[in-house]
């Protein structure tokens, strides 16, 4: 997958960008605070999903701007296609989508056809974060590879919130007990799917995080990468949900019904499951070092896209965030040995890391740009 070209206006500081990718290496260059995150932010917009910086739709357009405009042509391995946004503040900032011209609703449309993986400084949160951090990961990713894991996603949600709903409702004397049942009987169901589509996601990442991580400490170190279920013993978990699976959620839901009701929301299932990372039996996240930290969520992120580059045969575009100079060489020629064959969009304030990016890259040319107050330019 490749980008060919983006055009961006009124996208936070951007303004008239209109950039010719090159097919492998793409370095963005700027001082701090001149709009290079907002460039790799506008790309990953245009998978449908929300933004890896937790910004929110309604600060997409700059406090100055009317509206915001964004516009992507990639190439997949079959042939090119367009993602086109709009959204104006005098409209109530609805954006509106268009893939390939055509009007689409919402991003689900988006996200199966346009993929990314993200590395940002603040990645270490997926391992010193709690739990929806790494729920989030495992979705996405988890989402990637198998397309039907995101409408089981968004109907659990949605069963979650509408069951939260009776509770406090009942709370408040304005329903019953018996007001849960079916709606216990169809999260037991979609939270059942979910587990089995994480575990097996995970069983994945897993592997690989092990193998990677045994090259970063040249085999000195081991981790381990383990799911968590809120309900099931991992060797519970089946590849598709049974009906002893299905009963089994359900009775832990009504058990719990009291507990839920006085806390006002559903405590059991799917909706507080995780994952756990451990270096010699000990969690990363509670006695791992500094570096132990930032090694095992950089191993988390690549082996999210080995996973799909794997499983899909088709390669995500790679968004690096002015990451590589934090790491040391070695986590770096492993970052640069995995993406290889991959398009990327590297971040960085000074021009050191061009050079060593096309020595790891092994690319004799690649496009280099400026960005200074949300202005782009090409360097010769």
């Amino acid at each position: 997958m490749r980008v060919l070209s983006l055009e961006a206006d009124g996208y936070k500081n951007l303004r008239n960008i209109s950039l010719s990718a090159h097919p492998s290496l793409n370095l963005i260059l700027g001082n701090n605070a001149q709009g290079k995150t907002n460039l790799l932010e506008s790309i990953w917009t245009c998978t449908g999903c929300r933004s890896f910086r937790g910004s929110k739709e309604r600060d997409l357009i700059h406090l100055k701007m009317p509206a915001m405009h964004l516009k992507l042509r990639f190439q997949d391995k079959r042939r090119v296609q367009e993602i086109e946004m709009r959204m104006q503040r005098a409209e109530g900032r609805q954006k509106k989508i268009l893939f390939n011209q055509v009007p689409v609703v919402g991003g689900s449309k988006l996200f199966s056809q346009f993929q990314c993986v993200t590395f940002a400084p603040d990645d270490r949160e997926y391992i010193r974060g709690g739990p929806e951090k790494r729920r989030a990961l495992m979705d996405l990713g988890g989402s990637q590879i198998t397309p039907a894991m995101l409408g089981c996603l968004k109907r659990f949600d949605q069963l979650t919130a509408q069951r939260n709903a009776v509770l406090k409702q009942i709370h408040l004397g304005a329903a019953s007990k018996q007001d849960l049942e079916d709606w216990d009987l169809q999260l037991s169901l979609h939270g059942s799917l979910l587990t089995c589509l994480r575990y097996a996601y995970l069983k994945q990442l897993a592997a690989v995080c092990t193998d990677l991580y045994t090259v970063i400490t040249a085999g000195k170190e081991k981790l381990s990468v383990s799911y968590r279920s809120n309900i099931f013993r991992n060797s519970e978990i089946p590849e598709r949900p049974t009906r002893e699976m299905q009963m089994t959620y359900l009775e832990h839901l009504v058990r719990s019904r009291d507990d839920d009701i006085r806390l006002g929301f559903t405590a059991k299932g799917a909706g507080r499951d995780d994952f756990a990372c451990k270096i010699g039996g000990l969690s990363v996240r509670d006695f791992g070092s500094q570096g132990q930290q930032k090694s095992t969520a950089l191993v988390l992120k690549l082996a999210q896209a080995s996973v799909f580059y794997e499983k899909k045969e088709e390669t995500p575009i790679i968004l690096l965030d002015d990451v590589m100079g934090e790491l040391d060489v070695t986590r770096q020629n492993l970052v640069y040995s995995l993406i290889r064959d991959m398009q990327v969009f590297l971040t960085a304030c000074n021009s050191d890391t061009l050079g060593q990016a096309r020595e790891k890259q092994n690319v004799g040319e690649c496009a280099v740009f400026y960005m200074e107050i949300g202005s782009i330019s090409a360097a010769s």
